[in-house]
């Protein structure tokens, strides 16, 4: 997964990636929505099938509405 190296979140605490509330996901949502992989790490996230944490500036809730 060599697009890792570019993504935004590199060094962010990776609790801020698994919100408990739809509010709590702004955060996250805005760190992906300037991320130059952001869609790799989605794509990455439905094919592995992620069941949990923000991936790809989507919710798992979201996610699951893509699949």
């Amino acid at each position: 997964m060599a697009w890792q190296a570019f993504a935004r979140c590199k060094g962010v605490p990776a609790e801020v990636f698994y919100p408990l509330t739809d509010e709590e996901a702004e955060e996250p949502k805005a760190i992906c929505a300037k991320c130059p992989v952001r869609e790799a790490c989605r794509e990455y996230a439905i094919a592995a099938r992620e069941k949990e944490g923000g991936w790809g500036g989507r919710t798992d809730r979201e996610r699951r509405r893509l699949i």
